[in-house]
């Protein structure tokens, strides 16, 4: 069991343990971004430069979190979260300390490395939670599928509304305080995710079985995913093609290596393979919009850094309820498989919204498409998710939760580099033929969202069209 030395304890209560620490980690994927300008006018950042904050972030965290769940197999996974948190509790401290560019990307290239140690291991926890009840009680199938959906639901919470609420947390910060504040506050957080962490889940042996971890793959994913924004972020074909050799050389090596990060049986698995891709393109649709419209809303609409996050509230708040209260129960009802699709149909809706209307009105204009996005994302967050972990046992649950995990982060990664260069080379080339600046940069946030539904439209064909035999009701 990974739950509490007490008898007593509640897997609910451990489950909120492992939630704030990956509620953390969640939240500075975004939080930076409401503190873009300010980061800029402070510390000397390019335009260009910019996406680094994040991305320095996403793609450590995305490349390696496949060998920290290998670790955090192989040295216990709640001793791999703990350290995770240590080390995040200091890069966070050096982030608000940098005094240049360089210190800043640096310091937010460990903590995506310190996230990737605490996030890898923790989705195969909260699946282990629920799989024996926590207590060790027997329990009907039924109640016990029903406790797991909620849990992932509450799990997919996290992922989903903990994106927006950094866009909230960090507008509201950086205005009240500056720009500091956005890594700071992480200490005492940090210490207090560390301290709950520690009563309220209980160490889990370590599993020795011989093999050593595959460091060679883990540094030729992480530098591929890193030359592969690089090569987005400054069009360079230089980078693309180094990009390329570099994941065929981890492609390669997984294929061929004696303990691979990625054992090739997994991935063989359709719910795994498919159910990935499909959150890679649909996280890379919503990441980059939430990227996008953090910019959007002050570079175009003049809104502070504290409005542009209030604004984002509707879809913390939908994802939540829906999330949280609707999409367990109908999962349970419909199957994982029809609720993703009906998520991925309202996520169209929201881009049509606004890749159509003009998005000047707050009310009229923008809510409607962010109510539209919050229902669809609160939808399919729990529902990929109950994709990919539906055929994960006890000896795969780790691999599955880490490849779920890097899903998620690459998705990210990708999305932010591909519409920031979309938006910003269609406002360039506009700009160019004399269209008014502000013209043109609506003009290239709304081809952004134009990328954005292709991409949802596109996981939405890989999940049609890939997954309907092995995800059909039983």
């Amino acid at each position: 069991m990974l739950l509490a030395d007490r008898r007593t304890a509640s897997p609910w209560i451990a489950l909120a343990a492992l939630s704030t620490s990956m509620l953390m980690i969640i939240l500075d994927g975004t939080i930076v971004s409401v503190a873009l300008p300010a980061l800029r006018d402070d510390l000397g950042f390019t335009d260009a430069g910019l996406s680094w904050t994040v991305n320095a972030y996403l793609v450590p965290l995305g490349g390696l979190l496949l060998l920290a769940g290998r670790l955090g197999d192989l040295v216990g996974r709640r001793r791999m979260l703990v350290a995770g948190l240590v080390l995040f509790v200091l890069a966070s401290l050096a982030c608000g300390l940098a005094t240049g560019p360089a210190m800043l990307v640096a310091a937010r290239a460990v903590q995506g490395v310190a996230a990737a140690m605490a996030s890898s291991v923790v989705l195969g926890m909260v699946v282990s939670l629920f799989d024996d009840g926590g207590d060790g009680a027997e329990r009907s199938s039924t109640r016990r599928e029903r406790d797991r959906a909620r849990a992932l639901g509450a799990y997919a919470f996290v992922g989903a509304a903990g994106a927006s609420l950094g866009l909230l947390l960090g507008g509201v910060l950086t205005e009240a305080v500056g720009w500091r504040a956005i890594f700071i506050i992480n200490v005492p957080i940090g210490v207090a995710a560390t301290v709950l962490v520690l009563r309220c889940v209980a160490a889990d042996p370590a599993r020795h079985d011989g093999t050593r971890p595959d460091l060679l793959g883990a540094l030729l994913v992480t530098l591929g995913l890193a030359a592969l924004v690089f090569a987005i972020v400054e069009f360079s074909w230089v980078a693309g093609a180094a990009a390329l050799l570099l994941l065929a050389g981890f492609g390669a090596r997984q294929a061929l290596g004696a303990a691979p990060l990625v054992p090739p049986r997994v991935l063989r698995l359709r719910s795994v393979s498919l159910g990935n891709l499909a959150q890679v393109l649909t996280i890379a649709a919503m990441m980059g919009f939430q990227f996008a419209t953090a910019l959007f809303l002050q570079q175009v609409l003049g809104y502070s850094p504290a409005a542009t996050g209030l604004a984002m509230v509707p879809v913390a708040a939908v994802i939540g309820v829906v999330a949280l209260r609707v999409a367990g129960p109908l999962i349970a009802r419909w199957t994982a498989r029809r609720v993703l699709l009906a998520g991925l149909g309202l996520l169209l809706a929201g881009f049509a919204v606004l890749v159509v209307v003009p998005g000047t009105d707050y009310l009229t204009d923008l809510l409607p498409a962010l109510l539209l996005l919050g229902l669809g994302a609160g939808l399919v967050m729990p529902s990929v998710t109950s994709v990919v972990m539906s055929d994960a046992d006890a000896d795969t649950a780790g691999l599955t939760s880490g490849l779920a995990n890097t899903g998620q982060q690459v998705g990210g990664a990708i999305g932010i580099a591909v519409l920031a260069a979309v938006a910003s080379g269609r406002a360039q080339a506009l700009a160019s033929e004399g269209v008014a600046p502000l013209l043109a940069q609506a003009e290239g946030f709304r081809t952004a969202y134009l990328v954005a539904g292709a991409l949802v439209l596109a996981a939405a064909l890989v999940v049609t069209l890939g997954l309907r035999e092995q995800l059909a009701p039983r």
